[in-house]
């Protein structure tokens, strides 16, 4: 494990519950070969400065995100797309120190395929803005005030995902149109959501 960085000992050293399984996880990331960084504050595993895998932990468990997982093989059915709107990533999901062990030899063949995909220079195809579904509230108002519609469509399209995903979070259609009128005006502005 000499790739190891002190950096991202803080990490492993502040969980209260996945601590051991992280210890785990680590070692074997480390055992690939990878570098370990720290990246969005968790530790994160690299070839030749390409991200791999990354580790975070949640309340329910702990996981390895596998930054191109939608392009790796997973004929063991353990990948899992975090939400329908997560394009690329995939995590392996643990909920204790003994799954760890026990899918370890699974998980490194994963990571040796995740870094054959990096080397290949592999792209995840990215879904366009068109393709995401527009919420009837914020269509209704595009309808009805062309330089809306014309301002939305003038937004880079990471801005123009970003409003469709915020405006099609809530589950109350009340919620969803008190969100489109709030951000009318900074549509109009042509300025993205958290401008």
């Amino acid at each position: 494990m000499n790739n190891m960085n002190p950096k991202a000992d803080f990490y492993f050293a502040k969980s209260d519950k996945w601590g051991k399984e992280m210890e785990q996880m680590r070692t074997i990331a480390l055992s690939c070969g990878l570098t370990e960084e720290v990246k969005w504050g968790c530790p994160c595993y690299t070839d030749n400065g390409s991200n791999v895998v990354l580790i975070h932990e949640f309340k329910e468990y702990c996981a390895y995100l596998f930054f191109k997982g939608s392009l790796l093989v997973d004929p063991e059915g353990i990948l899992i797309q975090q939400t329908e709107n997560v394009q690329g990533a995939r995590q392996v999901r643990f909920t204790s120190l003994s799954e760890v062990k026990k899918l370890a030899p699974v998980v490194k063949r994963y990571i040796y395929e995740a870094i054959e995909v990096e080397r290949a220079g592999m792209k995840v195809p990215l879904k366009k803005t068109k393709d995401f579904k527009v919420p009837e509230e914020f269509q209704k108002k595009l309808d009805k005030q062309p330089a809306l519609k014309k301002a939305f469509e003038a937004l880079t399209p990471g801005r123009q995902r970003a409003y469709l995903f915020y405006f099609s979070a809530p589950k109350l259609a009340k919620t969803r149109e008190s969100r489109v009128e709030k951000y009318v005006p900074q549509i109009l502005s042509g300025k993205g959501l958290d401008d």
